[in-house]
């Protein structure tokens, strides 16, 4: 009975990774998917540049993708898509910057039909549209045989890549996975670049994840709406491009001075507020949480709390003592 009960714990074990490590398909429970109508997006990426892909890598005698255009890309998800093909590239941009506050930042939407057939892409921005970052992909998915044309995938085993979720939702990618990176300002993100996973086993041509395993992903795609077929782009914390076109107010603190604790209205529950000292160093960033905000782990002295709330840039003075 012993040796019986060692086999199904290894058999339960085995059946546990794979399933894979990470967030599950749409309706499944623990799916990070955000939905095109959810109230957390903030705005839709305006302008997409395009670099088309090759019908399939390994005759580019095929020439490129064709279907759609770069404004299929733009405004909400609406299965209307421009397909990228091999190793294309589409580059976006806002009416604004993207910054990193709690949680999820961004999603990017694909237009997959089910939670199987799906078309990957890794996900890259930057502060500067010359360097760029990449998230750190990884994909667990079996590489000791070609994933085919039409062959499905587990989004269990994919995590940082765009595309593991069907049409209408995104997936979200938090910039706080990037903390450290140099030539990177995580708070001032202008272009989200989306490149095209190629999926062959082939070494030569191979796309790999953020340890160099090869990404499987359905191979060859050789029609015009091969590669990864990109919808739209959105954006969750997003604050205009100079800090003068918010709506400026000013922000109600009770009390002022205190110990460190300070509260406010109710409307700023789960706005993000950046506390800076009087020489402008930024020493702390969060959600206002229960109308409140604890710095009593700051020094005593003056500090400037500014708060984001959607169009709306709310600032005060206070005093820890």
């Amino acid at each position: 009975m012993k040796a019986i009960l060692n086999i199904l714990l290894v058999l339960i074990s085995l059946s546990s990774l794979a399933q894979g490590s990470f967030s599950p398909a749409v309706g499944e429970v623990g799916c990070t998917a955000i939905h095109k109508d959810s109230s957390i997006i903030k705005a839709w990426a305006k302008q997409c540049t395009i670099q088309r892909g090759y019908l399939n890598i390994l005759d580019k005698t095929l020439a490129n993708t064709s279907v759609g255009d770069s404004t299929k890309a733009l405004g909400i998800a609406d299965n209307l898509v421009v397909s990228l093909g091999d190793s294309g590239v589409a580059t976006v941009t806002f009416e604004g910057k993207i910054f990193n506050g709690p949680g999820f930042d961004f999603a990017v939407y694909e237009n997959g039909h089910d939670n199987y057939f799906l078309e990957l892409a890794f996900v890259e921005v930057s502060s500067d549209g010359i360097n760029y970052t990449r998230f750190p992909a990884q994909s667990e998915t079996d590489t000791s045989a070609q994933v085919k044309s039409f062959d499905s995938l587990d989004a269990r085993n994919i995590h940082n890549l765009a595309g593991k979720y069907r049409l209408y939702y995104g997936v979200p990618f938090d910039l706080e996975d990037l903390k450290g990176t140099p030539n990177l300002d995580l708070d001032q993100i202008t272009h989200i670049r989306i490149v095209d996973v190629v999926g062959t086993m082939n070494p030569n041509f191979a796309s790999r994840d953020h340890i160099g395993r090869k990404v499987n992903d359905p191979f060859p795609t050789a029609f015009p709406s091969g590669g990864f077929d990109l919808d739209a782009v959105a954006a969750i914390y997003i604050k205009p491009t100079s800090i003068e076109e918010f709506t400026k107010q000013t922000l109600l603190v009770f009390p002022n001075p205190s110990q460190g604790v300070f509260y406010f209205s109710d409307s700023l529950n789960g706005s993000v507020a950046k506390v800076f000292s009087m020489d402008g160093k930024l020493v702390f960033k969060g959600a206002v949480i229960n109308s409140e905000l604890d710095l009593s782990f700051l020094k005593t002295g003056y500090y400037q709390i500014l708060i984001l709330n959607q169009d709306k840039v709310s600032i005060a003075k206070v005093k820890i003592e």
